[in-house]
């Protein structure tokens, strides 16, 4: 880790004891209220649920630290996907996607933005550049793509798409801002599914839009409170929770996976394993460049679909779920949620459980389907 991401780490939880008057609680208060005092004049003051309560306003300050921008808080990772594209085109744009990325923004875009005249299109991560950007309005990109865990060059698409005055948008769900910082290669506008690894205990659903653009702010935060789409006061706090944990749980996540994918290449029964931190990675030098960690996030192939059904359920310390990035490892078979990929390909997570033991249960799981 940086000596900045080691700085911001450890101010994270102190942010809100700078302006502490005496016998202020420590701990965030959670603030559930949908009206508020308004005599008088009511500017500068809080008016109404819809446009904001001061427990949004305290996780969005800590994002903002960790992000190093202005953020805006959504109630899931496609609240804050689909704010940014609603907020920011218009009928007659072209918009570039990722063809291997998370499927819900492709099928929200085909379903919600082309009826609305707006033109869609699809290009894979690893050959992002190739084909240029001309004529697009905005460029979403996920990288590492999920769940493939291919990566592109943030810096160089950045500059690609600002050339023909494009907006670059990064999807940085699978890395926090611990992992990688795409605003700092010049993307526009990060996203975030902080439903993942952020609040990192799976009882939540939320999401968050940052940008140095205050231009951009304005337009998604307005968008927020017309819309209507908030997130609710306890998600809020719960998120907020979560992130004084982030940097502790990252670090034993990313530690664990880096373990667990060395060990898993020299296992009989997975091919096709992909993890930016192993030498020989198509991922591996452009990760080292980009990103400060490798992620927690695994992809590999069993030799068919019940093999690696009975991998997941068969393993002990291994929960078979959709979502990622929680204290519990979890593992899917990515097919059935219908990506294209082959019948046994796994995505695994790691999770914060000691890292021998949790070797010890897959490696067990493995040996019974490969045997």
């Amino acid at each position: 880790m940086s000596e900045t991401a080691k700085s911001r780490a450890a101010e994270l939880s102190h942010l809100r004891s700078r302006d502490f008057a005496n016998g202020d609680p420590i701990p965030l208060p959670l603030t559930m209220a949908s009206i508020f005092h308004t005599p008088g004049v009511e500017s500068g003051i809080d008016q109404y649920g819809r446009y904001d309560n001061p427990t949004w306003r305290a996780v969005e300050h800590v994002l903002g630290h960790l992000e190093d921008a202005q953020c805006v808080s959504f109630p899931s990772g496609m609240g804050a996907i689909s704010a940014v594209f609603f907020a920011l085109l218009k009928s007659g744009d072209r918009v570039l996607l990722p063809a291997d990325g998370y499927h819900a923004t492709r099928a929200m875009a085909e379903r919600f933005l082309k009826p609305f005249g707006i033109v869609c299109e699809t290009r894979p991560t690893p050959t992002l550049l190739d084909g240029g950007f001309e004529g697009y309005s905005l460029v979403f990109v996920e990288t590492p793509s999920n769940p493939r865990l291919d990566i592109c060059d943030i810096a160089a698409v950045a500059k690609a798409v600002h050339e023909q005055g494009g907006i670059l948008v990064v999807d940085n769900t699978t890395m926090t801002p611990f992992g990688q910082r795409p605003l700092d290669f010049g993307a526009d506008v990060v996203v975030s599914a902080d439903t993942k690894a952020v609040n990192g205990h799976s009882d939540v659903l939320f999401g968050h839009v940052a940008s140095r653009n205050a231009d951009i702010i304005t337009k998604v935060t307005d968008w927020r409170a017309m819309a209507g789409g908030i997130p609710g006061p306890f998600e809020a706090w719960l998120v907020h929770r979560g992130l004084e944990t982030l940097e502790v749980r990252f670090d034993r996540m990313c530690s664990s996976a880096d373990t667990v994918a060395q060990r898993l290449k020299e296992h009989r029964a997975v091919t096709g394993l992909r993890f930016p931190g192993l030498n020989g990675d198509p991922s591996h030098n452009l990760a080292r460049v980009q990103m400060e960690r490798f992620g927690f996030l695994i992809s590999f192939e069993l030799a068919s679909e019940q093999k690696a059904e009975d991998f997941i359920n068969n393993c002990q310390l291994i929960e078979a779920a959709t979502s990622f990035g929680g204290v519990h490892t979890s593992a899917e078979r990515r097919m059935k949620r219908g990506d294209a990929v082959a019948p046994g390909f796994v995505r695994l997570s790691i999770g914060c459980e000691p890292v021998e033991e949790l070797w010890r249960a897959i490696e067990k799981s493995l040996d019974k389907i490969s045997g």
